[in-house]
């Protein structure tokens, strides 16, 4: 797992009792005394919950509510066969009231997922600045943050934290990593670490600063003329850095902007509406929120001219891409101002507030249903029993998205259908690499082997690094690399037969290529060799050729769908 240190009707008695009172035997005058006490005692129950259903349910005004209430947690608080306090009975009460409002995206926040929400949503925690995965039970270096302690000091890709403050690091799983290396900024952490090719282990004695973690995660040329741009999330800073990538790649003769939303889960509601306001003109729709209160109805429109209105621009998305990256990829759909090219969006229609209550806790509650400027809904049905832990977008799998034929048709600016329900449906078809049935079944006789394997990976990229065994990122992946890897992976116990190691060598081959260019050469690297495997930045590309405006990317998009050219295969 990579993550950055920036990284769940029997009946009672009563019922027994009343369906054999027939054939209970004559009982002594004490038994009979004590069936009569059982039967009170039954019927007080009874009488009781059809009381209590009254008052909850019934007449009355708040106040009396509210002291029943507080006289139903204070019996169970004293009565209740096992101990339970007020304070975890009161937490229970609005955990089953916000649950059975069921709206995954309502919750209530304890302290911790509070601040986790804040540190996504502003991108800003106490660290060292340093992008971590961990193999081989060790947390490994993936990448220093640029300007960081850790970049500062000189720590390095492929570096292997052997301990922290003098407590070893082996074994932590990378939640536990991630709250070992943060902590408040100006705390010291001193650090053992080994280094491939180095002998002797390296102490580094750091100071936790103010870290923020950038919500633009690559900014690149594909080619000489089209420019790629990766957001991770809408933090706070999202709009700023997505100007300032665009306006370097600008420079930089890009003609042809790919904006990749895959994977974004969504944010602020406000930097969806001023990223979408950087490629739309004055006065044209954004976004309309649509709610019970004040606070939930808004429309939000462009108040501003465009810096790039000659900018042609694609727009990638898939399952993951949800809420703040749905707003975006809608409101630049509607108004023809980009083609959407990958898979169907997560479905996410509904936008929440936060309010905090209790210190530092928080209530986030659903407040809105959104809409695109053509005004359709891009809401999926909830899964029933879906589990909103994350903090802003719930990735568990929801039912699938309704045939097309079932789903309200809405039309662009230009007069094109687009579909409501269902999240975002993209203009051009290109479904993920992952999909391939190589890979697929690679993994599946990989098995529980499948850390082994990475490790195995990861160990030899590493020693690639260590020996400077390979001089440019266009390195090809020999079958003597591949035999080597082979020997790495039995030594560690791997049990995948040799033959299926060799019908998934296209795709073992890739991910060798990926792990020694990441670590040799940098993430950079790594991510142009992957770009050869990507579907959907391979059908940009494709589309690009020949088209030198949006109505020309439009209109080719168009021409493919028609033709049936889609989820295009990448080279081998």
């Amino acid at each position: 797992m990579q993550c950055s240190e920036t990284l769940i009707a029997v009946p009672g008695p009563g019922f027994l009792i009343a369906n054999h009172l027939t054939q209970l035997p004559r009982l002594s005058p004490m038994r009979s005394r004590a069936l009569v006490v059982f039967s009170a005692m039954s019927g007080a129950l009874i009488t009781g919950g059809w009381f209590l259903q009254r008052g909850l349910e019934g007449g009355g005004g708040m106040f009396d509510r509210a002291k029943l209430f507080n006289q139903v947690v204070s019996r169970v608080a004293n009565n209740y066969v096992d101990t339970l306090s007020h304070a975890r009975l009161y937490r229970m009460a609005a955990d089953g009231m916000l649950d059975n409002l069921h709206d995954p995206y309502s919750a209530f926040l304890p302290p911790e997922r509070f601040a986790r929400l804040n540190e996504s949503t502003t991108g800003n925690y106490g660290g060292i600045g340093i992008q971590i995965d961990v193999r081989e039970d060790w947390i490994t270096i993936i990448a220093p943050m640029e300007g960081t302690p850790a970049a500062r000091a000189g720590i390095q890709t492929g570096d292997r934290i052997v301990a922290v403050d003098g407590r070893p690091a082996k074994g932590l799983a990378p939640e536990e990593a991630l709250k070992t290396l943060r902590g408040p900024s100006g705390t010291r952490i001193k650090l053992l670490i080994e280094r491939p090719g180095v002998t002797e282990r390296m102490t580094f004695d750091l100071k936790r600063a103010e870290i923020h973690a950038p919500a633009v995660r690559q900014s690149t040329m594909l080619n000489g003329q089209v420019g790629y741009v990766d957001v991770d999330i809408f933090s706070e800073t999202t709009a700023h850095e997505l100007r300032e990538a665009v306006s370097r790649l600008r420079r930089r003769g890009m003609k042809t902007l790919v904006l990749d939303l895959r994977g974004n889960p969504g944010g602020l509601l406000d930097q969806g509406v001023d990223v979408s306001d950087l490629f739309l003109n004055r006065g044209q729709k954004i976004v309309t929120m649509r709610g019970r209160a004040s606070l939930g109805m808004r429309e939000f429109v462009d108040d501003g001219q465009q810096p790039w209105p000659d900018l042609p621009v694609i727009v990638l998305t898939d399952g993951g891409s949800a809420s703040a990256s749905e707003i975006v990829a809608g409101a630049l759909q509607d108004h023809d101002r980009a083609v959407v090219i990958g898979a169907s969006t997560f479905g996410k229609g509904s936008a929440q507030s936060v309010f905090r209550v209790g210190g530092d806790a928080a209530l986030k509650l659903t407040t809105a249903r959104w809409y695109t400027p053509s005004g359709r809904s891009i809401q999926k049905p909830f899964a029933p029993e879906s589990d909103a832990e994350d903090d802003e977008a719930d990735t568990e799998d929801l039912p699938g998205e309704p045939p097309l034929d079932e789903r309200e048709r809405f039309k662009t600016d230009a007069g094109r259908t687009v579909f409501g329900g269902g999240g975002i449906t993209p203009d051009l078809l290109a479904r993920a690499a992952e999909a391939d049935s190589v890979a697929l079944r690679l993994q599946q006789a990989l098995g529980s082997d499948l850390p082994k394997f990475r490790d195995a990976l990861t160990e030899y990229a590493l020693g690639f690094r260590a020996g400077r065994l390979v001089a440019s990122p266009d390195f090809e992946v020999t079958s003597k690399m591949l035999d080597e890897l082979w020997r790495r992976m039995i030594l560690r116990g791997v049990t995948l037969p040799r033959t299926a190691f060799d019908e998934g060598s296209p795709i073992v081959s890739r991910l060798l290529g990926f792990e020694i260019a990441r670590y040799v050469f940098g993430q950079e690297a790594e991510f142009l060799r992957r770009v050869r495997y990507d579907r959907a930045i391979s059908a940009a590309l494709e589309l690009t050729s020949g088209a030198t405006t949006q109505q020309d990317l439009l209109e080719a998009a168009a021409k493919r769908r028609l033709s049936k050219q889609e989820d295009i295969a990448p080279p081998r």
